[in-house]
């Protein structure tokens, strides 16, 4: 199985370009925060080069920018090809099949809103709505009876 799961922040604001066949890409790198800090040291990050193809690669370019945060769900590939010295190159990259806010509007900076009927109108960029505005009144969660014996 290969799947990537990045969130980080764009080091730069995505490229779009276009094939030869008009097809869509977008090529950004994402700096991920590794999870463990060595005491007296500074969070170190990893700099992942991301390619994204058609509407994934519109819509990133669109409503992401340096600095931003992103969410990403891809595949890692690799790939070689000679330079112009005849010298093998070699590349590792994520090939993004999804991409998603992490952030909201207002600790973006004033993003861009988008729009999702699905959400009534909701931002985006604010996550998925908010549960409790849409229950009906008195409808609190309640958790259930905890049971000591688990059935496996």
């Amino acid at each position: 199985m290969n799947k990537a799961i990045l969130v980080g922040r764009l080091t730069r604001d995505p490229e779009l370009r276009a094939t030869g066949s008009g097809v869509s890409v977008c090529s950004f790198t994402v700096a991920v925060d590794r999870r463990f800090v060595r005491a007296g040291e500074e969070r170190q990050a990893d700099f992942i080069n991301c390619v994204a193809w058609r509407q994934t690669a519109e819509f990133i370019c669109k409503y992401f920018a340096k600095g931003r945060m992103i969410g990403i769900i891809g595949s890692i590939q690799t790939r070689t090809w000679d330079d112009k010295e005849g010298k093998k190159q070699y590349t590792t990259e994520v090939i993004v099949d999804e991409a998603y806010f992490t952030e909201s509007k207002a600790s973006s900076g004033g993003a861009p809103a988008v729009q999702n009927p699905q959400w009534g109108g909701a931002d985006a960029g604010a996550g998925a709505p908010q549960i409790a505005d849409q229950l009906p009144d008195g409808a609190d969660f309640m958790p259930g009876e905890l049971d000591d014996d688990l059935p496996f």
